[in-house]
């Protein structure tokens, strides 16, 4: 657990996983990550937690935020360098995830 703030660092494929995101999102995806991840990234809260077991592409924790928690943001934490990296972002579907578009199983 720290207080110090993580520079955020976003994957190439997290910017081409926008697009298959409605643009009216984008401006709330930036502030609820910035908002969210810039300075307690690794700390457990209702809709911030960490992950049981790693993603395929990486990720050790989830954010989730929107209309009824439908957006996922997949993230992990490196405390030793002070960054995030924002890995991948998804819209969940009652128990389906999409992430760039394609049905994931996590």
């Amino acid at each position: 657990m720290t207080n110090k703030r993580f520079d955020l660092v976003y994957d190439t494929e997290f910017v081409s996983q926008m697009r298959f995101i409605e643009r009216k999102y984008h401006s709330l995806i930036r502030v609820t990550v910035e908002q969210q991840l810039a300075f307690e990234a690794d700390v457990e809260t209702r809709n911030r937690k960490p992950l049981t077991r790693e993603t395929e592409f990486g990720a050790r924790w989830e954010l989730r935020f929107g209309d009824d928690n439908e957006l996922r943001v997949f993230y992990s934490v490196y405390p030793e360098e002070a960054k995030v990296h924002i890995l991948a972002i998804g819209i969940k579907v009652r128990e389906r995830l999409y992430i760039g578009g394609k049905e994931v199983k996590l």
